[in-house]
């Protein structure tokens, strides 16, 4: 559902479930040349947190890591952004989608 909203909103997606090692990138998009890092946060409900609350900060440096890797293995020279979608179903069993873009910033110190 993630892949397919991104789509529908113009990106490009270069790589879903990209592996580098045992590290993981959900998904791997491009729009108006900004390479895009998109985590992908799913719960069966809002009650315990709010999907984008488990981006910890150790989540955030492991992504951080991972897209370097991305980055040298495809020589990439382009701006870089950060994003997590959330995925979360209603009452009528249908999904909501919340995109946030910049969602976080590479720590200066990983």
């Amino acid at each position: 559902m993630a892949v397919d909203y991104l789509q529908s909103k113009g990106y490009i997606i270069r790589h879903r479930n990209w592996k580098s090692g045992k590290k993981e990138l959900d998904i791997v998009a491009e729009k108006e040349n900004v390479l895009v890092v998109a985590e992908v946060k799913t719960r069966s409900t809002e009650y315990f947190e709010h999907p984008q609350e488990a981006v910890t900060n150790a989540k955030i440096r492991h992504i951080v890591r991972t897209a370097e890797d991305y980055i040298f293995k495809y020589d990439l020279m382009m701006e870089t952004r950060f994003d997590i979608i959330s995925v979360i179903p209603d009452k009528n069993g249908h999904f909501s989608i919340e995109h946030i873009e910049d969602a976080f910033l590479p720590p200066v110190n990983l």
